[in-house]
């Protein structure tokens, strides 16, 4: 099974153990809409606590040892939806980096 695979597995079961396994201790999280660099313990409270949108359609585009891309839609709790593509920086079989654009999406 693909590490992206495996990452968008134990996300959706917030099974933080799991998600430790496959980010680097060093993993950062840029968003490009607001610039932010958000790392690996931050992330994991987001995941957690359940209050970041509801993630669907998850698929893998690429992955190899080096990088991964991948394409979801999330929806937001004021019905507003995105399309994101995220890219996955890989090393040493974890993932260090990932970085994410997102549009948003018209009913």
């Amino acid at each position: 099974m693909s590490l992206i695979q495996k990452l968008y597995d134990a996300q959706e079961k917030k099974d933080l153990e799991k998600i430790n396994e496959i980010l680097s201790e060093d993993y950062v999280w840029v968003q490009h809409s607001t610039g932010k660099h958000i790392p690996r313990d931050e992330v994991n409270k987001f995941i957690i606590s359940g209050e970041g949108p509801k993630t669907e359609g998850q698929r893998i585009i690429y992955e190899n040892d080096e990088i991964g891309v991948g394409h979801f839609f999330v929806s937001f709790e004021d019905g507003s939806r995105q399309a994101v593509l995220a890219v996955y920086i890989i090393k040493d079989g974890k993932i260090i980096r990932s970085e994410t654009g997102a549009t948003t999406l018209k009913d």
